[in-house]
């Protein structure tokens, strides 16, 4: 008795394939509408900025570096981070940075920026002395963010 081997059969039809493009090329095509109407604009994109600005100043006054302040500049277009010779920015889309200090009133950030100093142990010396600095952001939504006085940033009003 012999038995009689089935054809060797592998790959992909030209139409199965042809379908599989047809389906992803109708999928994008809905993704992108999903995004098109977001701001570019990210709480968190901004949270991780101003954390990892604030790192960087805070390591080159651990240091001893004389680079060992944060600057937060807020221009018509974007929020720009300084500090330690990089900077980071981040699109504002319409959003707005205020700050406040101790607990005093919000208040916009001027058109200079505002300068935040770490001492040698790496927490918050200037424009107050071992303080808590709340940012608030304000566009299509609140934001809050904290930068507390041992220096770390988290993503609420300060306590």
């Amino acid at each position: 008795m012999r038995m009689a081997a089935a054809p060797n059969s592998s790959g992909f039809t030209l139409v199965e394939l042809v379908l599989v493009i047809i389906l992803i090329g109708v999928l994008s095509a809905l993704g992108v509408g999903l995004f098109t109407s977001r701001s570019a604009f990210s709480p968190l994109l901004a949270t991780q900025q101003l954390s990892s600005a604030t790192l960087l100043a805070q390591q080159a006054a651990l240091a001893g570096n004389s680079s060992s302040t944060l600057t937060i500049l807020q221009t018509s277009d974007e929020l720009i981070f300084l500090a330690a010779s990089s900077q980071f920015s981040l699109p504002r889309s319409g959003s707005t940075l205020a700050y406040r200090v101790a607990g005093n009133p919000f208040a916009d950030v001027p058109a200079g920026g505002i300068d935040i100093g770490f001492s040698p142990l790496g927490r918050v010396a200037s424009p107050a002395a071992r303080t808590n600095i709340d940012f608030r952001i304000t566009g299509d939504s609140t934001f809050n963010l904290c930068l507390s006085s041992l220096g770390a940033v988290f993503g609420e009003a300060c306590p």
